[in-house]
């Protein structure tokens, strides 16, 4: 391990064990207090297929939301398309275009933008509280850019700096968040993987705009004013994961990996994330995952007692089109379903190219 190398492990390691906010979480009467709440939505179509237990062996740019060190295994150029349709019968829809080069030797550069948009909402007033003045649509928009390095032959890192912003008709917040992750592969195949990432890291954010004042006459006098209220501010959805995979190589090119990923929330309950994939011959993918919530008996209690709306079981596959084996590089089309209560579930369509 080279020197750089290992005082980036230490200081993510440190900062895990120096901060008990983030270390000991799960606080699940506290989950009110957060906002931003669409940074904890994996917008990639594969690896959500595995339910986030991957977090030790994401590859390529949909690395930036587990794990941002694994976006270090690209090798030239990824592009990246996700269309999710969230919450199905909500009209929420999530579109996500990612961007992944390498950068010199041993470095990846990527940019992802995430678009949430909401449907459009009647406009109510207290004298008509029916509507039928027009509507508004909400929005959300998380702009990343991440840098990611192999260090030596087994430990890769990154960092990604997120631009947050989310808006109603008359009133937005704004704001900043860091992720960075580390993943270390060994064994004699390179089939054993350890990682660890920190996500949503960054300062409150608060709501301003028009839409927190009024104008109003001062009591017993006629001097008319412009009110303004002050919004209170809220804390980013932080979180650390730690996981852990084990690659199966079988015969046929083919190869089975069993994942699992403990996740530390800072607002609500703790997690472990369970999932596997299959991969035949570099052409198909299938992935199942589930998520279990701690404190929660699991295909019992979870729908009612939940603290999100995802139920835990998760399904996903890709077909992978080889444009030249030789260097690696494919088109694939990606599907996955989350499970969900209430609505109907959440799915995801992507491609990605490799060139």
């Amino acid at each position: 391990m080279n020197k750089t190398a290992y005082y980036i492990s230490l200081l993510l390691l440190g900062w895990v064990m120096l901060t008990p906010k983030l270390s000991f979480a799960g606080n699940e009467q506290r989950a009110g207090e957060a906002g931003a709440s669409y940074l904890l939505i994996n917008p990639w179509a594969a690896s959500s297929g595995w339910g986030g237990a991957n977090t030790a062996l994401a590859r390529g740019h949909e690395a930036t939301f587990l794990n941002v060190s694994g976006t270090a295994f690209i090798q030239s150029t990824e592009l990246l398309f996700t269309h999710t349709n969230l919450f199905a019968g909500a009209d929420i829809t999530l579109n996500s275009f990612g961007f992944s080069q390498k950068a010199g030797e041993s470095g990846v550069i990527s940019m992802s933008i995430q678009s949430f948009s909401y449907g459009d909402i009647d406009i109510t007033t207290v004298e008509l509280p029916e509507g039928g003045i027009g509507t508004f649509s909400p929005t959300a928009s998380v702009i990343s850019l991440s840098y990611a390095k192999e260090f030596s032959n087994s430990i890769y890192g990154g960092l990604t700096v997120k631009i947050i912003n989310e808006a109603l008709a008359d009133i937005s917040a704004s704001g900043v968040a860091f992720d960075a992750g580390i993943q270390y592969v060994t064994g004699s195949e390179e089939q054993i993987h350890f990682g660890i990432s920190m996500k949503n890291v960054g300062p409150t954010m608060r709501f301003r705009g028009d839409g927190l004042s009024f104008r109003g006459i001062v009591p017993e006098t006629e001097v008319d004013l412009t009110l303004e209220h002050r919004s209170a501010t809220f804390e980013l959805p932080s979180l650390i994961t730690i996981g852990f995979g084990y690659d199966i190589f079988l015969e046929n090119e083919s190869k089975f990996t069993p994942a699992v990923t403990f996740t530390s929330n800072s607002f609500t309950r703790d997690q472990f994330n369970f999932g596997g994939e299959y991969v035949y011959r570099n052409i198909l993918s299938l992935r199942a995952g589930y998520i279990y919530e701690t404190g929660l008996i699991p295909f019992i209690d979870s729908e009612a007692s939940s603290a999100t709306a995802f139920t835990g079981p998760s399904f996903g596959l890709s077909v992978m089109i080889p444009l030249n084996k030789e260097k690696g590089r494919y088109f694939s089309f990606d599907y996955s379903y989350r499970d969900t209560n209430p609505f109907m579930g959440v799915h995801s369509f992507g491609a990605r190219i490799s060139l």
